[in-house]
């Protein structure tokens, strides 16, 4: 009994039917037999395509609600059978077992089901896939004599080899063995990640206080880092390293690691570690606003009525740097912010969407590479992870409450005014995306000035005022971190600054407070520190 002896056999059990009839049909054209189960089956008969349910070809009905449709013998048997060995033909033949050519299986969604708000247990728990997993890891194991598709974007590829050579090659079937292995080990992952995750949330280890109502649950014990290749770079930070981008499971929406690049040169290493700088920090804002971004620091920061002003004002900020840099938009791209921006030279232009005659006047600048990111509420999930030799480190995203500036401890005797408040806030929601130790002048709609990165708090101030272009009497100054000294505030009052935003907490706040009192500013501690190394 050899496979090309006698009828081709396919079996197909998804839960995303996405082109599962068309793969179907196709099947049939080719001479394939078909083998389904339960929802898939009745998909294909609606369709009018000729399908056996996997019930009747082993003459076991499906039992416990479901749970047991394909653990047989008829089905594990036909898959795994190595018909190179004369053992294993006897045993088919024996068992009257044929063999299956073509396992096409994807898997219930677990993810998307543990990701519901508020979903229980026992929900997620009929979302772990058990025959499927076994289906596609026997086709894989089996991989030289049976097909396995677990992709619906390999449908198109697996039926042109098949139409052109009548079954699928050694290389094909070796490749997407490989994939259904990464597919399987990735959906074990999402189990043990989420069941973990709610283990530690219920267990308090011997000896340890009992966990206060609303208390985040621990780290879980192992994480996971699952990632499928989106494309590979020209070089990494430098020539001579290597670059790939990554992409995380689910749809991505609102990150830049998927967005869709609409035009201009493929994009570098460098420029996806400043896009999504700038994208981060565009959405902390409320109004229409811009960000531009050099070597992942925000250079200009504008806010105003339309794109256009805001980006005229970002622009202001530092025009010098602003040359090559990175722009973000935190509204649909239109037709006036679109040529203001094109009227320089840019790396990169990023947005929500863009209006068609936004696309028409970018166009113009064929080198500019111009991405749509989508709707950016679903960008930050998860955990944070970073690289370090051996090892990761892993927090929680800093996500900066609304209510910092506007509920912070006033610590000087004057008081903000209304309209310092604004600027207070738009400035340290520019701070938090700025390396430490990280400085911002700004006014309530642009920034003046930024220190970024430097070794000793006051010397980012004065790196922030020696960047100003603007006047920045009566304008403010919002600091990452507490000022460990009073000479921060000094070279700040020297500049005109009129008030001060930032965490507190240093050992020498009275004598911070003092200069500030001194010089006649208000200041007020937001008892949160937004570092950024």
């Amino acid at each position: 009994m050899t496979r090309s002896a006698g009828k081709k056999r396919a079996i197909l059990s998804v839960y995303d039917k996405t082109g599962i009839v068309e793969l179907a049909r196709e099947l049939v054209a080719l001479g394939y037999s078909l083998l389904s189960t339960g929802g898939t089956a009745a998909a294909l008969k609606n369709a009018g395509v000729p399908v056996i349910e996997i019930a009747h070809y082993t003459g076991q009905p499906e039992i416990l609600d479901g749970r047991v449709k394909t653990l047989h013998p008829k089905v594990h048997g036909g898959i795994l059978a190595d018909l190179s060995k004369e053992s294993h033909r006897n045993d088919l033949t024996r068992a009257g077992i044929e063999p299956i050519d073509l396992v096409v299986v994807n898997l219930y969604p677990f993810r998307q089901a543990a990701a519901r708000p508020g979903a229980r247990l026992d929900e997620i728990i009929e979302m772990i896939d058990v025959g499927g997993p076994a289906m596609v890891r026997a086709a894989a194991k089996n991989h030289r004599h049976a097909g396995v598709v677990v992709d619906p974007a390999d449908y198109a590829p697996v039926l042109r080899e098949l139409r052109e050579n009548g079954a699928l090659g050694d290389s094909t079937r070796f490749q997407l063995a490989v994939k259904a292995f990464a597919h399987t080990a990735s959906y074990d992952a999402a189990i043990r990640d989420e069941l973990g995750a709610r283990a530690a949330a219920t267990t308090t280890r011997p000896g340890a206080a009992t966990k206060p109502p609303g208390e985040r649950p621990p780290f879980g014990p192992i994480v996971s880092i699952e990632a499928r290749l989106l494309q590979e770079l020209r070089y990494g930070e430098n020539p001579h390293q290597r670059g790939a981008l990554y992409a995380e499971p689910g749809d991505g929406s609102g990150a830049v690691a998927t967005a869709r690049q609409l035009q201009g040169k493929d994009l570098s290493f460098n420029n996806i570690i400043d896009l999504d700088a700038a994208w981060r920090a565009v959405n902390e804002l409320e109004p229409p606003a811009a960000v531009i971004v050099k070597h992942s620091n925000p250079c200009g920061v504008g806010a105003g009525a339309t794109l256009q002003e805001a980006f005229v004002k970002a622009r202001q900020g530092d025009p010098t740097s602003a040359f090559g840099g990175i722009v973000a938009f935190n509204r649909e791209l239109d037709a006036p912010a679109a040529s203001e921006a094109a009227a320089i030279f840019l790396e990169c232009v990023i947005a929500p969407g863009y209006e068609a005659a936004a696309r028409d006047v970018l166009s113009e600048k064929k080198n500019l590479r111009v991405m749509e990111a989508g709707d950016p509420r679903g960008m930050l999930h998860g955990i944070d992870l970073r690289r370090v030799t051996g090892g990761y480190l892993a927090q929680d995203w800093d996500v900066l409450g609304a209510g910092e500036v506007p509920n912070a401890r006033l610590v000087t005797r004057r008081t903000p005014t209304a309209e310092e408040l604004r600027a207070l806030d738009f400035a340290w929601r520019v701070a938090k995306h700025v390396k430490s130790n990280a400085i911002v002048l700004a006014r309530s709609d642009r920034t003046l000035g930024i220190g970024a990165g430097q070794m000793s708090r006051v010397d980012s101030v004065r790196l922030a005022v020696m960047k100003s272009l603007q006047p920045t009497k009566g304008a403010v100054m919002a600091s990452d971190a507490f000022f460990p000294f009073r000479d921060g505030l000094d070279e700040a009052a020297r500049a005109g600054i009129a008030a001060v935003v930032q965490p507190g907490g240093s050992v020498k706040d009275d004598e911070v407070i003092a200069s500030a009192d001194e010089h006649g500013m208000a200041m007020v501690f937001t008892g949160v520190r937004h570092f950024r190394h």
